[in-house]
């Protein structure tokens, strides 16, 4: 395994480009199981999830190219019904494959899911939505097993105990759009990268309408063909640079963002004192002045993201006051914050409430990344602080954040992969 070695207290300046979303592109790669056309997927991050989503559509029969941001996905021979435990469980998302292999197969054998660590994530709302289909489940040794002659429209309410599920959402709407009649999910994720899958299923020949509200309805289509989409930017990734900016004191134009998507985050930094410059694909973001404390609750979009939340912590550590953080959304996401105070940061956990006094430096230190937007913060706090970071088990980072030490290093940062 590799680590990262950061040498902080630089001022980041100039220009960074966004790259596609990351929790777009692996449900719509999924959706590519739906049709045995090519797809054609454009502006596709190079992540460690995204390459191991291509290991897993190959395993299913699928040909896919990948070349310089471009996806082409074929079908090469008889889709296969099974995802191996191998690869479903390294990353949740990739549990995505079950609606669509269900919708077009009749059928689907998915290992349970893996990924982050960030507390208890069930895949109770998925096994709902494709029972009341009409798909009769099965769970053994770690595996779901779905089958189901012909699935029927549904009326069906999606709301769990901490809200929306955009995955559940995402598998769905996948198994339902090739279901005889119509379909209406009440409490759907609104997500951009909800709206994005179903776009590009719409383009695919599905009929889908009310994406982006809590009410979407699918009227089922009797097959779907090819199509070409273009991945919306990843907005996680957006608001990690702008923090960097913040966190260093920097000066950096950000490009290809999509400004609606940012609306919670960049209303929190409003009220902590940032001035933001808004382009139309951009936005420029500088360091004028110490900024004040904020308090913090993650909800469902278009709420305060949780997978920005460990970043702001980062953010908050170092800005005068008192900050309280609620985390509504995984109520344990909370395992940097002794990494964080391991860097000199004040944190204390109270249930699903941290509280963040802000101190005047962070100091370097030996800290190791638990999830992917843990280790985002943990490079925000050692772009910071005084001394060297070293950050263990970035695979992390890989998986959500395309070419980050590239683009860090552009903007002027110290750092540099070293093996463990």
């Amino acid at each position: 395994m590799d680590k990262l070695i950061i040498e902080g207290q630089v001022k980041l300046k100039g220009e960074v480009t966004v790259s596609g979303a990351k929790n777009s592109v692996l449900p719509i790669m999924a959706a590519t199981l739906l049709t045995e056309d090519a797809c054609i997927i454009k502006g596709v991050p190079d992540l460690r999830d995204t390459n191991t989503m291509i290991r897993i559509l190959r395993a299913l029969g699928k040909g896919v190219e990948f070349d310089k941001g471009v996806l082409v996905i074929s079908s090469l021979k008889k889709t296969n019904y099974i995802a191996d435990y191998k690869l479903v469980s390294t990353m949740r998302a990739s549990f995505c494959v079950l609606g669509p292999l269900l919708g077009k197969l009749g059928k689907a054998k998915v290992s349970l899911p893996g990924g982050c660590i960030i507390g208890v994530r069930p895949v109770d709302l998925h096994l709902k939505g494709i029972k009341a289909l009409g798909a009769d489940v099965d769970i053994e040794s770690g595996y779901i097993s779905a089958k189901a002659k012909k699935l029927k429209g549904a009326h069906i309410y999606l709301g769990g105990v901490y809200g929306s599920s955009v995955l559940a959402t995402d598998n769905v709407m996948m198994a339902a759009v090739l279901a005889s009649g119509k379909t209406v999910i009440e409490a759907a994720a609104c997500e951009p990268e909800v709206v994005d899958l179903a776009d590009f299923l719409n383009k695919m020949g599905a009929k889908i309408k009310g994406q982006g509200t809590p009410t979407i309805e699918i009227e089922g289509v009797r097959c779907l063909h090819g199509a070409t989409h273009t991945i919306i930017p990843d907005r996680i990734e957006a608001g990690t640079m702008i923090l960097a900016a913040l966190i260093t004191k920097g000066d950096i134009l950000i490009r290809n963002v999509i400004l609606r998507h940012l609306g919670a985050l960049i209303d929190k930094l409003e009220e902590a004192g940032v001035s933001i410059i808004k382009g139309e694909n951009s936005l420029h973001v500088r360091y004028k002045k110490p900024l004040n404390a904020v308090n913090i609750t993650t909800l469902p979009y278009p709420g305060f993201p949780t997978d920005m939340q460990a970043q702001m912590m980062s953010l908050m550590s170092v800005t005068p006051g008192i900050t309280i953080i609620t985390e509504k959304i995984y109520p344990d996401r909370f395992m940097h914050v002794s990494e964080l105070n391991r860097m000199g940061a004040h944190i204390q956990r109270e249930g699903p409430h941290a509280i963040v006094e802000g101190v005047a430096r962070l100091s370097g230190s030996c800290v190791m990344a638990s999830d992917l937007r843990a280790s985002a913060s943990l490079a925000l706090a050692g772009l910071a602080a005084f001394g060297k970071t070293s950050i263990s088990r970035i695979y992390h980072l890989e998986r959500g954040y395309e070419k980050i030490e590239e683009k860090l290093e552009s903007l002027g940062a110290r750092v540099r992969r070293e093996k463990e």
